[in-house]
């Protein structure tokens, strides 16, 4: 059974899913065990209380500046960090101890649509400003850039003409829910590019 943390900064609408997926009873593959934040307004943190998942809240000088955040995953045998919703860059500390064991997920077909600031509204506004026909999702390795890792899978969804920045929000979220679960445990149960 692998331990999953999962770094949000919202909501964690991600996040939900992947506990309704990973901490059903009759999965045995994987268990989401730590949620991590950057915030401590997130609504993730209800939802894991919730589930009665265990929390922690970072500080941002311990995450880019001290071994702390490793610490805890390590004291809790985390085998595999996804990121969903999470808006600070991975520290080279984290990404060197968890080579290939980061997922993110990202509401856009990148590369188009990526990088620093790109994340939520922000992402499906550009696509509309851009006028493109298709948006979706992309599940990537990261890497020490902001969504330049190598991408695990893609989905996509028609952009109507008169689709606003919610509508594709929607749209995209449902994507999330539908691949983000069944791509990490596919992953797991391959164990495609994963050491664990």
């Amino acid at each position: 059974m692998k331990q999953i943390a999962i770094f949000a900064s919202g909501n964690g609408s991600n996040a939900k899913e992947l506990i309704h997926h990973f901490n059903h009873k009759n999965n045995k593959v994987a268990k989401i065990s730590l949620i991590i934040t950057n915030n401590s307004k997130a609504g993730v943190l209800e939802i894991a209380k919730t589930f009665n998942i265990k929390t922690v809240v970072l500080d941002r000088e311990e995450f880019y500046n001290t071994d702390s955040t490793i610490n805890i995953l390590s004291e809790n045998h985390i085998d595999l960090i996804l990121l969903g919703g999470f808006l600070w860059l991975i520290p080279q500390n984290i990404i060197k101890q968890y080579r290939d064991r980061i997922i993110n997920i990202h509401p856009a077909l990148l590369p188009k649509f990526g990088g620093k600031g790109m994340h939520g509204m922000n992402v499906h506004r550009a696509v509309i400003a851009a006028q493109e026909k298709e948006t979706g999702i992309t599940i990537h390795f990261v890497n020490e850039e902001y969504d330049k890792g190598e991408i695990i899978l893609q989905a996509k969804c028609h952009v109507e003409e008169n689709d606003t920045a919610e509508d594709i929000e929607h749209k995209v979220q449902k994507l999330e829910h539908d691949y983000f679960s069944k791509t990490i445990e596919n992953l797991l149960l391959a164990d495609l590019k994963i050491i664990l």
